[in-house]
């Protein structure tokens, strides 16, 4: 458990240094036993220990004593459950993906990467408010056959079998939300077809990140 806290720790900061979220925004999590290690609510990345990282059980308990996690872990507690292949999530409200979810609209295949989200689009998830349940089944909407979403005027998420894999994916996300957002500027981007998508979507399978 002491590894798998640090390593939450160590990305929790780079949420920071790689300017992927703010201060305290955002979240990351670790699948452990039968839950998860999460990071905890209101505190700042670069001033997180060992003892903050809460432990949440897929059943949603957790010892308030030893501290509160995430006023999201809802949603985290809902992917676990229903993505078996999640190991990690990492939460960011990153500046391009936040702008492109203020639109409400998914991200459509105007670049090839697009497949590293595991569809031929990356869906954005219907706005509801943060914590709540309504927003868990939004995303796990949004996230069908994918492993990252935009999440309406929030954000975006991103899960994977590692948190190193989790967190670039998340990256991932952000870059291809700028890109987007640059060739708007430019008019309509072409979009490449579904067929062209589900040959980059197989090869992708096979494609080593992390």
């Amino acid at each position: 458990m002491k590894k798998i806290k640090a390593e939450i720790i160590k990305y929790s900061k780079m949420l920071n240094s790689r300017k992927l979220s703010a201060l305290r925004s955002g979240n990351i999590s670790v699948r452990y036993n039968d839950g998860f290690l999460i990071t905890p609510s209101g505190k700042k990345y670069s001033s997180l220990k060992g003892s903050d990282i809460v432990f949440v059980s897929l059943k949603g308990n957790f010892d308030k004593k030893k501290g509160i996690p995430s006023s999201e872990w809802q949603f985290h507690q809902d992917i676990y459950k229903n993505k078996l292949e999640a190991k990690a999530i990492v939460h960011a409200h990153s500046t391009n993906a936040t702008a492109v979810s203020t639109h409400k609209r998914s991200i459509p295949s105007f670049h090839y990467m697009v497949a590293m989200a595991g569809g031929h689009d990356i869906k954005c998830a219907k706005y509801a408010t943060y914590g709540t349940r309504e927003l868990s089944k939004n995303i796990l909407k949004a996230l069908k056959s994918r492993k990252a979403c935009l999440i309406s005027n929030h954000g975006q998420i991103a899960f994977e079998e590692n948190l190193p894999k989790a967190f670039e994916l998340a990256e991932e996300v952000e870059n291809i939300s700028l890109q987007y957002i640059t060739s708007l500027k430019l008019g309509r981007p072409k979009i490449l077809s579904i067929k062209e998508m589900k040959k980059v979507l197989s090869k992708a399978k096979n494609y080593k990140r992390g």
